[in-house]
């Protein structure tokens, strides 16, 4: 384990602060899960209580304690867990903790080494920092999702970028406090909201403008030669050519068709990138000549960076997802689903075995009736 001793309180809901401490649990970190009577909404995403397979996702490896904050007497069971604490974890808004007497200064002043990490939507100051946000808030407002938006036929697509980006800044921010507070031995208050954390994730193209790039659909696909074709059996394959010469001149050779190499319009980096349109075309007529084994073996020969666009069920049985051992069947309540695992390996092994997400409530009693530790 890498974070042994540590514990953290999370007061989270669906997706953002849920992951944080998710991925602190990842590396052995004690995380303590505070939620209201009722539960994480998330519990019941899409209507599904038991075995909710969103809720499991974000919040393996966790205790539950359950805590009516309303109350004073909640309030206090509160504060009594973040005495104790080494880590606060919360996605609420920014007027929601002084009012449940969670007062961020105050609880700097009863726990000085206690690191506090908030995530909102948008920050704690600003004309929105009172709006609720999602998801597709961040990325609409950050720039993103005008990378993925046809305007003609806008669809909401892919998966939460915005959500999954925030938590793991939010992660990286904390596990920097820990470093710091053993050197200094003191706690620190740190803020991460999603529309900033989303344009960091984009940052280049924010760059990009200054030398008159603006960016759109298909700004990042053309820069890095990235494709997607369907072949003759109608399945997907995808390549991504990058800069490197050799690969271009690899699919060339996996393809056969010395034409293109030849034709001025892509004879060269710049000219492929400009050109990305008509070069997508041209390559589409040729990969959809033949089917997708055949270009496999071919692009394996020619030494191309590529693969077959796998559903999800397909990316489980994959040989090589397989070899790595990053899915695990995770049995509880009856579900039986393949749970994916910290991608992180300590010395050749992952750092901690995967506990499934707690019962709501499940360790109240546990954590509530015991003593307090010794100060630290």
């Amino acid at each position: 384990m890498m974070l042994p001793g540590v514990r953290v309180i999370e007061l989270g809901t669906t997706i953002t602060a849920p992951l944080t401490a998710m991925l602190l649990a990842d590396l052995g970190a004690d995380v303590i899960k505070v939620e209201r009577p009722e539960g994480d909404p998330f519990r019941s995403f899409r209507g599904t209580q038991a075995g909710n397979p969103y809720f499991e996702t974000f919040n393996r490896g966790k205790r539950s304690v359950v805590l009516d904050l309303a109350h004073a007497q909640g309030q206090a069971k509160m504060r009594a867990l973040l005495r104790d604490a080494d880590v606060f974890v919360d996605n609420v808004r920014p007027s929601v903790l002084p009012r449940i007497g969670l007062d961020p200064v105050s609880l700097q002043a009863e726990n000085p080494r206690l690191i506090h990490c908030s995530i909102t939507g948008f920050g704690a100051s600003g004309p929105y920092s009172a709006r609720p946000a999602f998801d597709t808030v961040a990325q609409a407002l950050s720039g993103l999702a005008s990378m993925t938006l046809d305007p003609a036929a806008p669809v909401i697509t892919g998966p939460t970028i915005s959500d999954s980006v925030t938590g793991m800044y939010a992660c990286i921010a904390i596990l920097g406090a820990l470093t710091r507070r053993a050197a200094t031995g003191l706690g620190a208050r740190l803020e991460v909201n999603m529309v900033e954390a989303t344009m960091a994730l984009v940052g280049e193209h924010f760059t990009a403008l200054q030398a008159g790039i603006i960016p759109n659909r298909r700004t990042r696909g053309a820069g890095s030669q990235s494709y997607a074709f369907a072949c003759a059996d109608k399945r997907l394959i995808a390549i991504h050519l990058s800069s490197l010469e050799k690969f271009w001149t690899g699919v060339i050779a996996a393809i056969e068709a010395p034409e293109l190499a030849a034709d001025e319009r892509f004879s060269t980096g710049a000219g492929r990138i400009a050109n990305y349109v008509e070069l997508q075309t041209e390559l589409s007529t040729r990969f959809a000549a033949k089917d997708r084994a055949v270009w496999i073996e071919r692009l394996i020969a020619a030494d191309v960076p590529f693969a077959p666009v796998n559903s999800f069920e397909e990316a489980l049985e994959d040989d090589h997802v397989r070899a790595l051992g990053i899915a695990e069947p995770l049995d509880k309540n009856g579900s039986g689903r393949a749970v994916i695992k910290t991608p992180v390996l300590l010395n050749g092994e992952r750092p901690t075995a995967i506990r499934p997400a707690p019962l709501l409530g499940e360790h109240t009693a546990e954590l509530l009736d015991q003593p307090a530790a010794d100060p630290r």
